[in-house]
């Protein structure tokens, strides 16, 4: 696979908000978000459940619109699903009754490539992902790490500028999650796409980032943008460096000091109410 020298990948988020749900029960996701991500940048978002990070994955990948403000990639506004922008979930949704090979070439099938070119393009990525001989597996014959390899695989042979990433390694013991995580920042290293990445766990945050963006409760909005200047190859030794403990310290700090905010629903207007509700009251 060659590797992507184009500086293709920038986002640009501006006043961005978010309402989800119709009439009494529509409720602001995200409000007022701004944010600019360069090309090739591998960005995680940390926030606790329901602030918004997975709606703000949602949106970048153009599957939800903006009540308010713009989203654009490469100077274009967002406004429907692309294999440009990929997206890798925290389950997979492989086909069971397809190869592993024809789930990573189904969308280059999609887009009318002959058999022989997919076939080699999946090849070159199952290579890429370390499971180069397992070709002819169905997806019940894999481990989970295995199958998130595979849902990694899928996304990157379109060869997007957005790798979009929501707690793909959530469901995975904690040995496996971490060889997940150093293979990811491996392909990442070869492929050089913008890679923006969901998690509410701290350490999985710090080892992956060049940059950290701390979400607040719901409606979210960024309280921290964090440049983690880590030297990179990064390996599990770095869990456990002064540096390291310092910066998770400050994370927990500002999830606990955020975490006593209220929390806003709209009213019918899709306007925040003058007096919002406590978090127990919903």
């Amino acid at each position: 696979m060659s590797v992507m020298q184009t500086p293709e990948g920038r986002i640009d988020i501006r006043q961005l908000s978010i309402v989800l749900g119709q009439g009494s029960e529509a409720f602001e996701a995200v409000r007022e978000l701004d944010c600019q991500i360069e090309p090739g940048q591998f960005v995680c978002i940390l926030g606790p459940s329901g602030c918004g990070k997975s709606t703000l994955l949602g949106a970048l990948a153009g599957h939800l619109r903006a009540h308010a403000g713009s989203l654009k990639v490469d100077g274009a506004a967002v406004s429907e699903p692309s294999p440009q922008r990929g997206m890798v979930f925290q389950h997979h949704t492989l086909f069971p009754w397809r190869t592993v090979r024809d789930n990573v070439a189904f969308g280059l099938k999609m887009r009318g490539i002959g058999k022989a070119e997919r076939h080699r393009a999946a090849d070159d990525i199952l290579k890429l992902v370390g499971l180069d001989g397992f070709a002819e597996r169905w997806p019940d014959q894999l481990s989970g790490g295995m199958q998130q390899r595979v849902e990694i695989a899928r996304v990157l042979v379109n060869r997007p500028r957005l790798l979009l990433m929501d707690e793909p390694f959530g469901a995975l013991d904690a040995l496996t999650r971490l060889n997940m995580q150093e293979l990811l920042l491996d392909i990442w290293t070869r492929i050089r796409t913008t890679v923006v990445f969901v998690t509410h766990d701290i350490d999985e945050a710090l080892f992956l980032a060049d940059r950290l963006l701390v979400m607040s409760a719901r409606p979210g909005r960024v309280i921290e943008d964090l440049r983690l200047d880590f030297a990179r190859p990064r390996t599990s030794e770095l869990v456990t460096s002064a540096e390291f403990s310092r910066l998770k310290r400050h994370c927990l700090d500002l999830l606990r000091h955020d975490n006593d905010r209220p929390l806003p629903r709209l009213n019918p207007l899709g306007l925040p109410p003058e007096n919002p509700l406590p978090r127990f009251a919903l």
